[in-house]
């Protein structure tokens, strides 16, 4: 797989719920602090948002999507001088196989998805991000208007098997909207996520992703990524945020905590997949960046961020 497919493989994000909300007349819907990532897209109309700490709202027009990956408090609106309504005060008549129909609907809709991560870690997507990702540049966004078309069909045409479909094309609309993030700020941004606009940077990552467990070396990842290794060691920092070394160790790492929490593999065994030639020091490496020992670490409860399943519509 590439470097972004494995993280989400690994951070296995699970959609919370895909909706949307149908809008007329004058409207104004709050939201509380979320887990995870929302995503959000204009089919038609025109609101702002307002996300707490950001001091001007963003004004968004059919067409635009925007990704919501710090959990703070929200509202979209028709006009920010409206006192908003709390989404949760939404009576449950207004709402249509997931979408809310508000003051009759008909003017504008907003269709997206409630992602949260099953896998630990998730500060390694999340951190990488601003507090609001505003997509609306025109380019390349074939893919995210296809799954947003068939999304908008599924919830509202009852077809048989719709909840499904509309949650993998929900998941679909999250992974087009970080390639297209990725592809408007790579490069001006510092972070593994943002490396990969980088051909070289990628080629790396890539290769360190692909065999975890390989001998790597400093000059072995900068043959990889066709560089010197002092030019490689000082792009890679400056892109990354880490050493090249570094990178490999925690990739490592999350890669076991991983496999301690849902595996059954001894702790031998997954050092020697990863590289190390004891157990020790697999373990010093693991507790230096996890925090913990790898005995304690497998036992711990599953992840917080885990949460049952809802009905579509129930926190978009």
């Amino acid at each position: 797989m590439d470097p972004l497919s494995d993280v989400l493989s690994l951070l296995k994000p699970h959609t919370y719920v895909a909706g949307g909300f149908d809008l007329g007349g004058d409207w104004s819907i709050g939201f509380g602090p979320h887990d995870g990532i929302k995503c959000y897209a204009l089919v038609s109309g025109a609101c702002w948002l307002s996300v707490d700490g950001i001091p001007d709202p963003v004004r968004l027009v059919a067409g635009d999507c925007i990704l919501l990956p710090s959990g703070r408090p929200f509202r979209l609106t028709r006009d920010p001088a409206l006192e908003p309504t709390p989404f949760l005060a939404l009576r449950a008549g207004e709402w249509r196989r997931g979408v809310a129909i508000v003051n009759g609907g008909g003017e504008t809709m907003i269709l997206g998805g409630h992602f949260v991560f099953a896998g630990a870690h998730a500060e390694m997507l999340l951190d990488a991000m601003p507090p609001i990702v505003h997509l609306r540049e025109d380019n390349d966004r074939i893919g995210l208007r296809w799954a947003l078309e068939r999304l908008r069909q599924e919830l509202v045409e009852a077809l048989p098997g719709g909840d499904l479909v509309a949650r993998h094309l929900a998941q679909m609309m999250l992974v087009q909207a970080l390639r297209l993030h990725l592809a408007e700020v790579g490069g001006r941004n510092v972070g593994w996520l943002f490396a990969l606009a980088d051909p070289r940077m990628a080629a790396a990552i890539g290769a360190v992703h692909a065999a975890p467990g390989a001998r790597w070396t400093l000059q072995a990842l900068a043959s990889r990524a066709g560089m010197s290794r002092s030019t490689f060691a000082q792009t890679f920092k400056a892109s990354v945020g880490t050493s090249p070394m570094d990178y490999v160790t925690r990739w490592r790492m999350l890669l076991a905590g991983d496999r301690l929490t849902n595996g059954s593999d001894p702790i031998s065994v997954i050092a020697l997949a990863l590289g190390y030639e004891s157990e020790s020091a697999f373990s010093t490496a693991f507790k230096r960046v996890m925090g913990c020992a790898p005995r304690r670490y497998g036992r711990r409860p599953a992840n917080a961020n885990t949460r049952p399943a809802q009905t579509p519509g129930s926190s978009v």
